[in-house]
């Protein structure tokens, strides 16, 4: 799938739910299920700056498309991390770096969020998209 078609399913899964916390916990949810990160990557280096929460988050690359795995040690935290990973693991970095992120207002995320919480989330994509340009750069030289 391409990350647009998974954003759009994401829209619609979240456009089903009555109330902000059934929302939270379908974010939960998503957290539970988490590539797990290698405590080998559970680094320093690794922590994404700007997270209230600790986040941990490792990509490599494989066949010209990035995987990322993570840990948080909050469990609304580790959801949001989750429902990232959903749209960008198994793309290919040029996709991830071009990605419109707008289907975040339209779930309403960003609103529905602490504002440490909404700074983490900028901060995570911030990362993932850093990761992609690195590899990227990687495969072009």
């Amino acid at each position: 799938m391409t990350i647009k078609e998974i954003q759009e399913e994401i829209i619609d899964e979240f456009s089903m739910f009555e109330d902000w916390m059934e929302r939270y916990e379908h974010i939960i949810d998503l957290g539970k299920s988490l590539p797990i990160i290698d405590e080998a990557f559970k680094v320093d280096e690794n922590l994404i700056k700007g997270c209230q929460s600790k986040v941990w988050l490792h990509s490599e690359l494989k066949n010209d498309t990035l995987f990322f795995t993570a840990e948080s040690d909050a469990i609304l935290t580790a959801g949001i991390v989750g429902l990232l990973l959903r749209v960008f693991n198994d793309q290919k970095p040029e996709d991830i770096i071009h990605a419109d992120m707008s289907f975040i207002d339209q779930i309403e995320l960003k609103e529905h969020l602490s504002p440490t919480r909404a700074n983490g989330l900028v901060s995570m994509i911030k990362q993932i998209k850093l990761y992609a340009l690195a590899f990227q750069s990687k495969s072009n030289s």
